[in-house]
């Protein structure tokens, strides 16, 4: 690893402006930003991927290993990339920072503490919910209807026990009614980081948050409750975004982590928005598959914040087309031609979906040990046939040199290519209307239907003037519709509406389809039971 310090060197970034965490990782003084307000954009990538499945696509990996290949072949970039939240890397998932030869580094900083941004959004949040039961307990001056009250508290792990609780038990310890937790990168305070343009925007927001609705219906803020300016002081530091470095000494902005389903699953414009001011290509990513984060960022992100991505690049694997072709999980590694030709027409979707948004998109096929010659020339003349370029990414293995030719056909689309980039539907259509363009557009639906909740969900939200935020779907990653087993490119199917709610300090409306878990839970073997120190004192099992 190299000092952060000289990493920032290489982008021309002054030592005044780097706030050392360390030796090898640092926050950006938001005065950098100001300095190099008159300097041009770089170009905008996003990195999106097919629905995910349980042997993984390398979204991160790829993100991480391309803006490692840009600069190898001489073109400036930067990966500007989400953080990593604890209750993942101690669960199911392990460490999010890539690995092997396209990995973030120091890793294990990374995925644990960081610098503290995680804790201080749950500090943050937690000060807004105790100090929302403390206005009930001390007269509730503002009428709060306990039963309609939102903010549930915040921790960073996962603890499904938590999901449902009740507070106030017990003599003198304020209201009693139901409560819960959610983990941090569910908070809205967290999405309200990540979309705020600067502390001024971020305090405004946090006003707007609604948190509870009084006797007569109408919504309780933080700004009401007078939480903001203190919740406020929590986040002057997490504000600010961070400075770490790839395995070969890319730098990479990695600042916020909002859930993908609950919120928008994109890293902080802040930390985008500084990045295009000191590279000549920033590559970003969105969570989950293409029909999640991508059409979040597009929607929500890049609507919001003013951005104009300039290209897309879809990360497909084999394993992938074979499971959406119908192989079993426990099969992927094994030749089936049947099954990967079957499993093709996902990935048609996710690229005609992603042209709707105006953008020139390629397909990055993340190579494995066991892709045969035979199933990789399949997959690149399916997307011949469809005019993309494809090109084998093998940075896991390779570092900058697996990825050169990804990296030279990425460059040549930029240059050669003209971005025209337009969100799915307008601001001024209704929320309903927003929803049916997304189910047809993108996961090729034919309707909606609303519970009776979420239809009177929606006709309040309109009433009170919300309806022209745009909609944030949550719904199963796994699949176009919002059935999980319905693999491959479905058709025909009408998505169920069971709720909907707000997220106004984040500035849109969540589509709940399902049973959206906010506060996820441990498996049977969560991956803490292997991480450890070793015998040198370092973490160990953590990658």
């Amino acid at each position: 690893m190299k000092p952060i310090l000289e990493v920032a060197a290489t982008f021309g970034i002054a030592e005044e402006f780097v706030e050392l965490y360390g030796r090898y990782k640092s926050k950006l003084d938001p005065s950098l930003r100001e300095k190099l307000g008159d300097r041009p954009d770089g170009k905008l990538v996003l990195v999106t991927a097919m629905n995910p499945t349980p042997a993984g696509e390398g979204k991160t990996l790829t993100t991480i290993g391309l803006a490692q290949s840009l600069n190898a072949i001489g073109a400036p970039t930067i990966a500007a990339l989400r953080e990593p939240s604890l209750g993942p890397c101690f669960g199911m998932k392990g460490g999010a920072t890539g690995s092997n030869k396209a990995q973030l580094l120091p890793s294990e900083d990374i995925n644990l503490h960081f610098t503290g941004d995680l804790h201080a959004i749950t500090s943050a949040h937690n000060l807004l919910a105790a100090m929302l039961d403390n206005h009930i307990f001390h007269g509730n001056v503002l009428q709060i209807d306990t039963n309609r009250i939102l903010c549930k508290r915040a921790m960073d792990m996962n603890d499904r026990s938590l999901r449902q609780i009740v507070v106030g038990l017990g003599e003198g310890n304020g209201s009693v009614h139901e409560s819960g937790f959610m983990i941090t990168t569910a908070s809205e305070v967290m999405a309200v980081l990540c979309l705020s343009e600067d502390a001024l925007d971020l305090k405004q927001r946090l006003g707007r948050i609604v948190v509870a609705y009084n006797m007569t219906g109408e919504a309780i803020t933080a700004a009401q409750i007078g939480a903001v300016d203190a919740m406020t002081v929590l986040l002057k530091e997490a504000i600010k975004p961070n400075l770490v470095q790839t395995a070969e000494g890319t730098p990479a902005i990695v600042h916020g982590g909002p859930f993908a389903n609950i919120a928008h699953g994109c890293s902080s414009v802040i930390g985008t928005k500084t990045a295009l001011k000191l590279a000549e290509i920033v590559v970003t990513e969105a969570g989950f598959g293409a029909d999640l984060g991508a059409e979040k960022f597009f929607d929500i992100k890049c609507r919001q914040a003013g951005l104009k991505p300039d290209a897309a690049v879809l990360v497909v694997t084999i394993k992938a087309l074979k499971y959406n072709g119908g192989a079993a999980k426990t099969e992927l590694d094994q030749p089936n031609l049947e099954a990967l030709r079957a499993g093709l027409p996902n990935m048609k979707r996710h690229l005609e979906n992603l042209r709707k948004f105006g953008v020139p998109v390629m397909v990055a096929l993340n190579h494995f040990t066991s892709d045969t010659e035979e199933e990789i020339s399949i997959v690149k003349e399916a997307c011949a046939r469809w005019g993309v370029k494809a090109e084998l990414s093998d940075v896991w293995a390779k570092g900058s040199e697996g990825g050169k030719e990804l990296a030279t056909t990425l460059l040549g689309i930029l240059k050669q290519e003209t971005a025209r980039y337009t969100p799915l539907y307008a601001d001024d259509l209704d929320l309903k209307t927003k929803m049916e363009t997304v189910v047809g557009e993108i996961y090729r639906g034919v309707g909606i239907k609303l519970s009776a909740k979420a239809a009177a969900r929606l006709e309040e939200l309109e009433r009170q003037g919300f309806g022209r935020l745009p909609v944030c779907m949550a719904k199963t990653p796994y699949s176009f519709s919002d059935q999980a087993n319905l693999l491959g490119a479905p058709e025909g199917f009408t998505v169920q509406i069971k709720d909907i709610t707000l997220s106004a300090g984040a500035g849109f409306v969540v589509v709940h389809t399902g049973n959206i878990v906010t506060m996820p839970g441990l498996p049977k073997v969560p991956a803490a039971e292997r991480i450890h120190l070793d015998e040198h004192g370092e973490v160990a099992g953590l990658l």
